[in-house]
């Protein structure tokens, strides 16, 4: 029976653990917080769980074209938290009853690789589980899928009450009366989206010239105006240089010199891996500059047996693409068929309203003639259902290539995206033509129906 020890049990881990447990591994799962790990805990459901409420309240405010008047509806912040974190914990209790069921040993505590005693193929770990003594064990296979912690500046020093970073959000009492969004990357442009819909007032500095600048650009380009139109304030070309606490709230510098006073500091500006205290450099791990752990498609690292995945890898930080790296990694060691990880397959979205979905090539790749491809866009202002629901902004961005009619990717920008993008990323995976979709039945009326709309375009090339 071959022994699995997974450091780390968010997504990458805790999927990884349960496909081994189903090959029959003995399998070891340290997570040092609770079962799926901060993905669950403080990130990605906590996150998208005060994200739904916020769109609640979106659609009610927006809602006057239907003949409906509910401008007067609020939030109760202290009940919004109260479902983020009830939410978090039932999904980290049921993710560990189906470890245990599985048959997979839980460790919380922490664990670190040992330099071996010199068994061939055979890994050393060090384990300091949070109730008893330490101690140590052997495996065949280790998985390292540790994640990565919010990024601060020692310019903004976070101190969880006026100065935050996106997991102490739901430590707050009272809704911020002026947040400042420092960064306007996916995090900040999801948290900056939310809380102007939940009421408070917002200001999003952004470096470059618009918001999300490695999305598509006018997709990102419909967002910033959706949020100009709403009433946040938007400082593109602006880069903060210093954030600190005031008697009332919070100040944040710009490197022009221009100062934004408010209650509040989000500092959002990206992430660092968690790959400190595992022993990497005494073990011979290869760690990069940033201190990710590079790895190749089946997520092995420089040493064998020893593979990562998940954010602390530095590729595509996806809680879907941590999981399928983690279940990749398990496959490839214990000698299981597998394919290798294909990034440009993957599907991302960005949980601002309106919603920003991309899978495969991008319009930068068609316009610089990297990819030999034809595109169509579609706005949802031609839709019948999004006219219905009074959701118009945005489009369907469809990609084929030329030489053979295969869908290449696309973009969807609008309500539910995140849904749309699915028969789009289906597409691409599978190889089907725009002929194959065009002909497929949607819906009538539907927001879908325009992805079979753009594919009926493509044809007409």
């Amino acid at each position: 029976m071959a022994r699995v020890a997974i450091i780390g049990g968010g997504p990458a881990g805790y999927e990884a653990a349960l496909v081994a447990a189903q090959l029959g591994a003995d399998v070891t799962l340290i997570e040092a917080t609770g079962a799926g790990g901060a993905c669950v805990l403080s990130d990605c459901v906590p996150s998208k769980t005060f994200i739904a409420a916020s769109s609640v309240l979106t659609e009610i405010h927006e809602s006057s074209e239907l003949g409906i008047g509910t401008k007067e509806a609020t939030a109760d912040p202290a009940a919004v938290n109260g479902r983020v974190r009830r939410l978090a914990t039932q999904q980290s209790a049921d993710i560990a009853q189906k470890l245990v069921n599985a048959g997979v040993d839980l460790v919380y505590g922490r664990a670190a690789l040992r330099v071996d005693k010199g068994y061939n193929y055979v890994h050393e770990l060090h384990i300091v589980p949070i109730e008893g003594e330490p101690y140590d064990t052997e495996a065949d296979v280790v998985l390292l899928a540790t994640g990565a912690t919010p990024r601060t500046l020692t310019s903004a020093p976070v101190d969880g009450e006026r100065i935050l970073t996106w997991r102490q959000l739901y430590d707050l009492k009272e809704l911020p009366e002026h947040l400042i969004v420092v960064g306007s990357g996916v995090t900040g442009a999801e948290f900056a989206s939310a809380y102007l819909a939940m009421g408070s007032g917002v200001t999003l500095i952004s470096s470059r010239d618009r918001v999300m600048p490695h999305e598509d650009a006018e997709a990102a380009e419909t967002v910033g105006r959706v949020f100009v139109r709403r009433g946040m304030d938007v400082r593109n070309h602006s880069r903060a240089a210093a954030a600190r606490r005031t008697d009332n709230g919070v100040e944040v510098e710009l490197d022009d010199g221009t100062v934004i006073e408010g209650t509040h500091a989000l500092i959002c500006v990206g992430s660092i891996p968690n790959s400190d205290n595992l022993g990497l450099h005494a073990y011979g791990i290869t760690v990069d500059e940033h201190g990710f752990i590079p790895v190749d498609k089946v997520s092995r690292t420089n040493v064998p047996g020893v593979y990562a995945a998940g954010d602390v890898t530095g590729v595509h930080a996806l809680a879907s693409v941590a999981a399928m790296q983690g279940r990749i990694a398990i496959w490839h060691a214990l000698g299981e068929a597998v394919r290798p990880i294909k990034l440009a397959h993957v599907a991302a979205n960005v949980f601002t309203d309106p919603e920003l979905a991309s899978v495969g090539v991008t319009q930068a790749d068609v316009d610089s003639g990297k990819v030999d491809c034809r595109g169509v866009l579609l706005p949802f202002a031609s839709n019948p259902r999004a006219k219905m629901v009074d959701r118009t902004e945005g489009f369907v961005k469809l990609f084929a290539w030329n030489s053979s009619g295969i869908v290449a990717g696309g973009v969807v920008v609008g309500s539910r995206a995140s849904e749309l993008i699915t028969p789009i990323a289906l597409a691409v995976e599978q190889r089907l033509t725009v002929e194959q979709v065009a002909r497929t039945f949607t819906i009538y009326p539907s927001l879908s129906g325009s992805v079979a709309e753009a594919a009926r375009q493509l044809m007409e090339f």
